[in-house]
């Protein structure tokens, strides 16, 4: 079975945990979906309208994390982590069961999901993958802000550069290559903040579920956590981890060189909105037999395949 057709996960997945800004328990179930499908959230604690589709257009609230929401108001949260991993581990088609709103925090980065993907391996069919590729150059400049996205010819690049006035955290800049890296310090990248936000968040809501466990916490130049870092570019690795999952909101591979500084979540969807209000900047591509090169495939070599 070709490793350029559509894959899903070989059998039902389950995790459980804590969303990391409503607090609640939440379990998790990834359940093998038909080709063609591509990822699909089904609200299980709801009876009805619970079906949500992981669409940049979908994305209703992008302050801290990424939501989606259904035209009945259904809404997913904090889907990016494991959006990530789904991209990264190649995964086209699946569907998601929760039981609350917000996708489990686990420790804070894509590691978890990751392992027990791989563990449980991939499922082929034999229906051609689809990418979308950049045809024109987009940008957006918002203040500080910016990101960019350019062709590229066989891969999706992203780099990002992140400038914190915290002097640990400071200023960090990585470029990636998601189809054709290793991406383990990316996926093992933990969700951050700084000590003095802590009480913030919780006036506005938010990281009701948030611990040394699942967030790194930054207090002047000293981190909280007994661990330490995991890579010596954590930071920004978490924000090309986060951008990794806001991406495949387009629905397929993106094919395509992106640039970001300063950015985060709503950012990058006001980047993928600018790109298809336009049909000529972008190409929806069928890919057959073995006119791809190897680099797309490379980080499905390390998966179990069942034909």
């Amino acid at each position: 079975m070709s490793l350029l057709s559509q894959s899903t996960v070989s059998n039902k997945i389950s995790l459980s945990g804590v969303g990391i800004h409503t607090g609640k328990r939440a379990k998790l179930n990834i359940l093998p979906s038909s080709p063609n499908s591509g990822i699909i959230f089904k609200r299980v604690d709801l009876k009805n309208n619970n079906i949500v589709i992981p669409n940049f257009e979908n994305v209703s609230e992008a302050t801290l994390c990424t939501t989606i929401s259904n035209e009945y108001g259904v809404k997913v949260s904090t889907i990016e982590h494991l959006m990530a991993a789904l991209l990264g581990l190649g995964i086209d088609n699946a569907v998601i069961e929760l039981d609350s709103q917000e996708v489990p925090i686990l420790d804070g980065s894509a590691k978890n999901f990751v392992k027990i993907l791989k563990e449980t391996g991939l499922k082929n069919s034999d229906v051609p993958i689809k990418l979308i590729k950049i045809n024109n150059r987009v940008e957006i400049e918002d203040g500080k802000k910016f990101i960019s996205i350019e062709k590229s010819n066989t891969t999706l690049e992203i780099e990002f550069e992140i400038n914190y006035e915290n002097q640990l955290i400071n200023k960090q800049k990585n470029k990636i290559s998601v189809f054709e890296d290793k991406l383990e310090d990316v996926f093992n990248s933990r969700t951050f903040c700084l000590y003095e936000d802590i009480e913030k968040l919780k006036k506005i809501g938010l990281g009701k579920g948030g611990s040394l466990n699942n967030a790194i916490v930054v207090k002047d130049n000293k981190i909280l956590n007994e661990e330490g870092l995991r890579n010596k570019n954590e930071f920004v690795n978490h924000k090309i981890l986060d951008c990794m999952g806001d991406l495949y909101l387009v629905g397929y591979r993106l094919i395509g060189s992106l640039k970001c500084r300063q950015g985060g979540h709503s950012l990058t969807n006001k980047l993928l909105r600018k790109i298809f209000s336009d049909h000529r900047n972008y190409s929806l591509l069928e890919i057959k037999g073995k006119n791809l090169p190897h680099s797309l495939i490379n980080n499905r070599q390390n998966l179990k395949s069942i034909a």
